[in-house]
């Protein structure tokens, strides 16, 4: 189906790691490889603060690079100075994922929000298959980033259930990155978790610490 955006431009991701992707553009975006960025692209060519999106005194979104080590493209040219965007713009990031962005007024092709199952009393939603996360009736954007959206579908398959912080550790940096992982980065994942969530739904804790073991996901119903 087709949806007017309204009220904000978006960003598409396309050819790269996070295609089919879509980020609402509500203030500045920076995308790079540090984990705090609000779009993240693990992968090694891409610089950790790579780009950013920002409004400018004349009210247009523009695109600047963040003296990136691989550069940023708009439209098959290297950014050198910031660049106002329009509909229909490609954007490259260090030569590794592709974007087009979207203008506020234009219509973008999005799936609709997943009927509310009363049978099973679920409010959070995880559709796997495109990347996308509803609680209730509203979705999550601008989506999670990679090791967020990583921790909630672990936690979304077993909830219900506590997996230990090992667990996690293992499945959310895999075999050798989880190695040398601290407690302190683990808890602070958690922590901007739970804060996307609180966003949407600031009346029930989703994610429980269970002291000593690790993590349980509440996702029954509630009043």
């Amino acid at each position: 189906m087709e949806q007017k955006t309204n009220e904000f431009p978006f960003l598409m991701a396309q050819k790269g790691p996070l295609q089919g992707q879509v980020w609402a553009i509500k203030d500045e975006i920076v995308i790079g490889r540090d984990p705090a960025c609000d779009i993240v692209i693990d992968d090694r060519k891409i610089s950790r603060k790579h780009a950013q999106i920002h409004f400018n005194a004349d009210k247009k979104n523009y695109l600047t690079d963040l003296n990136s080590k691989n550069g940023t493209l708009l439209n098959g040219d290297y950014v050198i100075d910031p660049a106002s965007l329009k509909d229909g713009d490609e954007i490259i990031i260090g030569l590794v994922q592709e974007f087009i962005y979207v203008s506020s007024d234009a219509t973008l092709p999005l799936g609709k929000a997943p009927a509310t199952d009363t049978g099973s009393g679920l409010k959070l939603f995880i559709d796997q298959k495109a990347r996308r996360i509803w609680i209730g009736e509203k979705e999550l954007i601008p989506p999670l980033s990679v090791s967020q959206y990583e921790l909630l579908v672990f936690l979304y398959e077993h909830q219900g259930s506590v997996v230990t912080r090992e667990e996690v550790v293992e499945e959310v940096w895999k075999n050798e990155k989880a190695i040398g992982v601290t407690e302190q980065a683990l808890d602070a994942l958690v922590r901007r978790l739970r804060e996307r969530l609180n966003k949407i739904d600031p009346t029930h804790d989703y994610i429980i610490t269970v002291r000593g073991v690790g993590f349980k996901l509440e996702n029954d119903s509630y009043a």
